[in-house]
């Protein structure tokens, strides 16, 4: 049996609506939460995808959060929230990224989310970066 999740998205009428993501996601107790380490623009073999271009590498990263979370039994939709880390302080290639991230179904919710520049990331030539939290709905044993 499989368990239905309840994720409530909330956005506070007290503050300025946010574009595309919520405030804050709710989960009631009891259900399981996946923790992603950051997604990186790396292929199977740990070579750096889209050198130079962040939405070449956004692109890289969304296909790996998304085989990080199959392999918890998750998906896009039960992402609850994440920050975007981008090498940049110009707001157009933040920009550039999160569109990136609003096409790939993650927005879906919308999640919360916090969009960040930043001056360096771990690997050389990585320009963007994702980690997530995520519900892992429960399965019924097969």
């Amino acid at each position: 049996m499989i368990q239905r999740v309840t994720i409530q998205r909330v956005t506070s009428p007290a503050l300025f609506p946010p574009p595309r993501y919520s405030h804050a996601s709710v989960v009631e107790a009891g259900t399981k939460l996946a923790f992603l380490a950051g997604s990186v623009p790396l292929d199977a073999e740990g070579k750096l995808v889209g050198e130079g271009d962040p939405v070449r590498q956004a692109e890289q990263v969304l296909v790996n959060l998304q085989e990080q979370l199959r392999s918890v039994g998750s998906d896009l939709a039960h992402v609850l929230a994440t920050d975007v880390h981008v090498v940049s302080n110009e707001p157009a290639a933040l920009s550039a990224v999160w569109e990136v991230v609003e096409a790939s179904g993650l927005s879906t919710g919308p999640h919360s989310s916090t969009l960040i520049g930043v001056n360096c990331l771990g690997y050389t030539g990585q320009l963007v970066e994702i980690t997530a939290v995520a519900v892992v709905p429960e399965q019924a044993d097969a």
